[in-house]
């Protein structure tokens, strides 16, 4: 199975976490799984930017991005060429190292949302 690499965040994880990963799953769910409480505020649903994570290594491998993800990916803060949203990118079959970006845009959390 696939190693993924999660460089230290000084809020989710401050040593940085390492663990293996079913191909298929989603990084967000990943995470997750891995006691890494990534962002998550639409649900998964592809519909917000808080789980933008950089990967700086594997990015080739994985499934390119859907057009609704890249409109999305264009909002995010710190975007980078080898960013995606975790919720969206699935775990292939080889070793990935992410890194969470400092700062999210939340916008449900800082009140900025529909009610």
């Amino acid at each position: 199975m696939p190693r993924l690499k999660v460089l230290p965040h000084a809020e989710l994880c401050p040593q940085g976490a390492q663990f293996e990963a079913r191909p298929g799953v989603s990084i967000c769910n990943a995470l997750l799984e891995h006691g890494v409480d990534i962002e998550h505020a639409c649900e998964k649903s592809c519909a917000c930017t808080t789980c933008h994570v950089i990967l700086r290594e594997g990015f080739q491998s994985l499934e390119p991005a859907e057009e609704k993800e890249e409109d999305l990916l264009d909002k995010a803060w710190g975007l980078e060429a080898n960013s995606r949203l975790s919720c969206q990118a699935l775990v292939a079959d080889q070793d990935l190292i992410i890194e969470i970006p400092k700062y999210t845009i939340n916008y449900e959390r800082e009140g900025g949302g529909n009610k």
